[in-house]
């Protein structure tokens, strides 16, 4: 699904170049569970807003199902941003003054669907993430375990082909992360869902089939598979 080739992405900050990434070579493939974990500042942020179109690397190439993303122009990579990735952030995001339904309705609009596909639609994925009691509250009116449920189901309402997360259980307590942490495993078990979570936090990459360490903007040789071989590292 994912190859990237010395793929680095800099800025310039006075006379100073920083590489957030730097010369990372990497393969995601199809139904993979994926964390990459790494202190504040050692560019896994970065990485992610590369893998789901959000910033273009200034060098290598970045390989999504086959095309390179660094190539395409802007009006193709919203697209993918629309049909391809969902993305869960530490802040939920959620827009204060629609409801639960309504935050998840949005992206489906946005997306042309028809009205009455879209409850359909909205009703199924919140009812996933336990939430169908709760369709008609406002974020104020949720706990912080349950806005972060809904921002995954908006994530998830375009079908995406892979999901997203950076810190999801950054702004939760423990109980409630692992909560997140479950339905999040759920997914990728259940449904097959591409999974690919940036975190600081050992205890989320403590779950995850497949541990990446980033340090100083390089992946370091961390693959924890338990009893499976490694996937590659290109």
């Amino acid at each position: 699904m994912y190859e990237l080739h010395e793929v680095s992405r800099q800025f310039k900050q006075g006379p100073t170049t920083i590489r957030p990434v730097d010369t990372v070579s990497l393969t995601i493939t199809e139904g993979e569970y994926v964390v990459v974990q790494g202190a504040s500042g050692s560019g896994k942020s970065t990485l992610l807003q590369l893998l789901g179109a959000l910033d273009r690397p200034s060098s290598g190439r970045l390989l999504f199902e086959g095309h390179d993303l660094a190539a395409l122009p802007d009006r193709r990579l919203a697209d993918l941003r629309l049909s391809a990735f969902g993305f869960v952030f530490q802040q939920f995001n959620l827009i204060p003054t629609l409801t639960a339904a309504e935050n998840v309705e949005c992206v489906l609009a946005a997306a042309g669907v028809g009205r009455a596909e879209r409850r359909s639609r909205v009703a199924e994925l919140l009812e996933m993430v336990g939430l169908d009691d709760r369709a008609p509250h406002l974020p104020t009116q949720l706990s912080g375990g349950e806005q972060q449920r809904v921002a995954i189901a908006r994530a998830l309402a375009n079908r995406p082909r892979v999901l997203l997360a950076d810190e999801p259980t950054g702004n939760l307590d423990s109980s409630t992360g692992t909560t997140i942490l479950d339905l999040l495993r759920s997914l990728w078990q259940d449904h097959g869902q591409t999974l690919v979570v940036v975190t600081h936090d050992s205890r989320v990459a403590a779950g995850a089939p497949r541990v990446l360490t980033m340090e100083d903007g390089h992946l370091a040789d961390s693959a924890n598979d338990w009893g499976r071989e490694p996937l590659p590292v290109v």
